[in-house]
């Protein structure tokens, strides 16, 4: 389909293994208000603030560039002039205000989206699924305005992701590489699962050279960069954290400099590519010191 191929060879690079998603998420912003208000012009004026949010919460530890994704955006979705109508000034957030910039989604593309409600939601699970964890993809549809249900993949893992994932739990014994948490329903492991250092969307295995064991609450943290690891096993905790109740403080805070559980002898522990990458493109950094 034309309008998921555009979404699909939008800047991504997957060869660095740099994440890129501002892109991604003006869009995810941009449907979110089409899906409310219809096919309306956005001022950069308006969108800057909620846009930088966003690039700051859900990408890249790095200074959100908010103009730069506002003026960049290309391949026929989207378009940008001044409120005059003349062009645009270029990615500066300053010119770009001074200017009175509008941005919409491209006419054709908007059309087709709003008289076609599957293909709006097969675009959000496409930017969703190229550029972030599953973790937080219903966190995200929440956040840019999109609605929670599209967030909801097609179909669940196939049989080799499960049986990696099940492997992931036997190497470390069911229980939370971080907090040490184990749980069961019966015979079922509750609240334990395997969680991807380097993301899928970015060419992450899910194998023992790319997994943890996590609990839930752990692997919502290592996704959104609270949490990370160092190649010889210490827990970091992101500075940027703040947690003031006793529970915050036992299941986050004093997880900072503790050594993680290592999976059992005969088990490849995480490869050191990984974890750089997971701490150069999600962990929030400056690390926290040890309590």
């Amino acid at each position: 389909m034309e309008w998921l191929e555009r979404i699909a060879r939008l800047q991504r690079d997957t060869a660095a293994g740099d994440r890129d998603p501002a892109h991604a998420l003006l869009l995810l912003h941009a449907l979110g208000r089409l899906h409310k208000y219809g096919a309306q012009p956005i001022r950069f004026r308006e969108v800057e603030m909620p846009l930088g949010r966003l690039l700051t919460e859900y990408g890249p530890p790095r200074p959100a560039r908010p103009g730069a994704a506002f003026y960049r955006l290309a391949g026929g979705l989207w378009d940008v002039t001044a409120a005059d109508g003349s062009a645009a000034p270029g990615p500066d957030e300053e010119a770009l205000r001074a200017s009175d910039a509008v941005g919409r989604l491209a006419p054709a593309f908007a059309k087709e989206l709003l008289t076609d409600p599957p293909l709006l939601g097969q675009v959000v699970r496409a930017l969703l699924d190229l550029n972030f964890e599953p973790s937080l993809h219903a966190e995200l549809c929440a956040a840019t305005g999109v609605r929670t249900d599209f967030a909801h993949p097609a179909a669940g893992p196939g049989p080799d992701q499960m049986m990696a994932g099940r492997q992931v739990l036997v190497a470390y014994a069911c229980r939370c590489a971080f907090c040490g948490y184990e749980g069961w329903l019966g015979t079922t492991v509750v609240g334990v699962e395997s969680a991807r250092l380097r993301w899928r969307a970015f060419d992450g295995t899910d194998d023992l050279t790319n997994c943890l064991c996590l609990c839930v609450l752990h692997h919502r943290l290592l996704d959104r960069g609270v949490v990370g690891l160092t190649p010889g096993g210490m827990i970091l905790v992101s500075r940027h954290f703040v947690g003031a109740t006793p529970t915050a403080r036992d299941q986050v805070l004093a997880l900072a400099g503790r050594l993680a559980i290592a999976p059992q002898r005969g088990f490849p522990a995480p490869d050191g590519r990984n974890l750089d990458w997971h701490a150069r493109q999600v962990f929030r950094g400056p690390t926290r010191p040890a309590l």
